[in-house]
């Protein structure tokens, strides 16, 4: 028997035939080809009225269609063309988020939920499905999906961020007990808008308390603010006068560790401003924590002063209650006479009261040699600056100071 799909065993006439129509098919199937490449860019950039006519069965095109008839309010057009869409298209996302857009708009929002939240799980991207989502789960309480949601959104589009912050900020301020949480679960979870949203907190008075709170709840999670966030936060609340708070937070934050003296030994970097010792960069003064020449493993503070200028060279923030004080620190001289040159001092904050001023260095000490000096902080001094000072001469002198083992004790 002869092979029928061998066109060798077709008869001759029949072969000739097929000769002559294959040049046609070819012409027919460049055409057909040409067609689909041509009316691509209709398909994709022309008007959707246009773009039906040319391609009525594309689902691309439906679903085009239905989003401009969407956008014109002609919600019934729109839930057609998106059904058509998606009978072509099961899993066009664009096109199921009109259909639950429709529903939202004719009033059956519980179907509405269901579908764009079909949406939103299909795409992280669906920026219309996500805000809609956000705006009905806040509408019902829902916090915790309506923040996910939100989330969502201004992890992908920074231009949107300010208005999603002032959501979070509205919610947390207005149902502290419900809606915090969740902004804290959310700033646990280290989101790339982290720092920029607790940034956006330092404008009010509110935002400021409401980032206080945040820092005692972030405290207990995965993710407590680091010690740059901390001090970020410290010096906005010290700024705007908001001392009490800062009290509050360091000392249930307990960050750093509640003392009279931050880092007295000049050891600990990591402690955050304004507790942590802040260095001058002044002209005529240079101030750094080194190790010492004559105790390497014993860091301590080196000043090179030109005698002349004026500079608060270190300071730091204390909250020390009402009551008398001793301070006691260590000191050599390198170079000149610190004694008349720098000193020791404590201010009441807010003020200017100076409650000590004394010298930072024993009189003509060049090893290393304590000090100490008492003073008495009155009532109406809720906080305290601890300054190392300059005292400017009238001619420039070098003067170098090593200053270690600082602390404040209270007299009984």
């Amino acid at each position: 028997m002869r092979d029928q799909a061998d066109p060798s065993a077709l008869p001759a006439q029949q072969r000739g035939l097929l000769a002559g129509v294959a040049p046609y098919a070819l012409i027919v199937g460049g055409i057909l080809l040409a067609w689909q490449v041509a009316i691509q860019p209709i398909m994709q950039r022309a008007p959707p009225a246009i773009a039906v006519r040319v391609a009525p069965g594309s689902p691309s095109v439906l679903r085009r269609a239905a989003e401009g008839e969407l956008a014109e309010n002609r919600n019934d057009n729109a839930a057609s063309l998106a059904r058509e869409a998606l009978a072509r298209s099961p899993f066009d996302v664009r096109a199921l988020r009109v259909v639950g857009l429709t529903e939202a708009r004719a009033g059956r929002e519980a179907q509405a939920d269901d579908i764009l939240t079909l949406a939103g799980n299909w795409s992280l991207r669906d920026d219309p499905a996500h805000a809609w989502l956000v705006e009905y789960r806040l509408r019902r309480g829902d916090y915790a999906s309506s923040f996910a949601h939100a989330d969502t959104l201004v992890r992908r589009r920074d231009d949107i961020r300010p208005r999603v912050f002032t959501l979070f900020t509205a919610a947390a301020t207005h149902d502290p007990q419900r809606a915090m949480p969740e902004v804290a679960r959310l700033l646990a979870a280290k989101p790339p808008w982290r720092q920029a949203y607790l940034e956006s907190l330092y404008a009010s008075t509110e935002g400021l308390q409401l980032a206080a709170n945040l820092a005692l709840m972030l405290q207990k999670s995965r993710a407590p603010l680091s010690n740059d966030e901390l001090h970020q936060l410290y010096i906005q609340l010290l700024e705007k006068g908001q001392l009490d708070a800062v009290r509050t937070v360091r000392a249930r934050l307990n960050r750093p560790v509640v003392s009279n003296v931050t880092n007295g030994g000049f050891g600990d970097t990591e402690a955050p401003q304004p507790f942590q010792w802040r260095l001058a960069q002044d002209a005529g003064v240079v101030a750094e924590i080194v190790s010492d020449d004559i105790r390497p493993a014993d860091p301590a503070l080196r000043v090179d002063y030109d005698g002349y200028s004026s500079s608060r060279i270190a300071e730091q923030l204390m909250f020390l209650p009402p009551g008398r004080y001793r301070l006691t620190a260590e000191s050599r001289a390198e170079a000149g006479d610190p004694a008349s040159r720098l000193a020791m001092t404590v201010t009441c904050a807010p003020g200017d009261l100076k409650v000590l001023s004394t010298p930072a260095a024993a009189a003509g000490a060049t090893v290393w040699t304590p000090f100490a000096a008492s003073f008495t902080i009155p009532s109406g001094c809720p906080a305290q600056w601890l300054r190392l000072e300059t005292r400017a001469g009238d001619k420039r002198e070098q003067t170098a100071l090593w200053l270690d083992r600082v602390a404040i004790t209270a007299i009984d």
